[in-house]
């Protein structure tokens, strides 16, 4: 592989091809630090890259749950993933999940979005679960349930409908491909249809 000036160069050259290599990509994040890795993500920007990401991760083995947080996860302890939308504005966030106490066993994991803007659109809870045999991923943030606890840290956990949170987290559903061992992507749909809106996410976990 031909390097070029810095590894985001690297994966943006790699996105604009007419047919990019997810295995290519794959390789470069899994060569960065955590910083590093975020870092990368973030000058991934807009629609068209990171839409091109998306249909390359399509190559990849379908996610579970339990690959974003292992299953052996401490319960209730937060796992950081530091993410970047397609969006043109407020588009660094991060979503912070755990999994349940052992009271609530399943596969899944609770969460919520942490963003500069939390005090208007709210903290949008979301519960993650597989999505077994959907083409999109096999695996979800789905705001349509809310978790039944959460880390004490955390916000207040509040319904989707609450104020401006309709406009943004309502009914929502966002499925995942891996693009790297701790780097994944993810689509935004809503009634069983693509919004056409894409977000990046980091993993820092312990």
């Amino acid at each position: 592989m031909v390097q070029t000036s810095s590894p985001q160069a690297d994966i943006k050259a790699e996105l604009q091809k007419p047919k990019p290599d997810a295995a290519v990509v794959a390789e470069i994040f899994d060569g960065l630090a955590i910083g590093d890795a975020v870092m990368a993500a973030r000058t991934l920007s807009g629609g068209r890259v990171q839409g091109a990401l998306w249909k390359a991760a399509a190559s990849q083995p379908p996610l579970a749950t339990g690959d974003l947080v292992p299953s052996d996860y401490a319960a209730m302890k937060q796992v950081v993933f530091h993410g970047k939308n397609s969006l043109p504005a407020f588009s660094e966030f991060r979503k912070i999940c755990c999994r349940p106490d052992q009271e609530q066993a399943g596969e899944v994991l609770w969460g919520y979005n942490d963003t500069t803007i939390e005090a208007l659109i709210g903290p949008g809870y979301y519960v993650v679960h597989d999505t077994t045999g959907n083409q999109l991923g096999g695996t979800a943030f789905d705001y349509r349930k809310l978790p039944k606890d959460r880390v004490p840290n955390w916000p207040p956990i509040r319904p989707n409908t609450y104020r401006l949170s309709r406009f943004v987290y309502n009914g929502t559903v966002d499925y995942m491909r891996r693009v790297a061992r701790d780097v994944f992507i993810g689509t935004a749909t809503r009634n069983d249809k693509e919004l056409g809106s894409y977000f990046i996410l980091v993993r820092e976990i312990d």
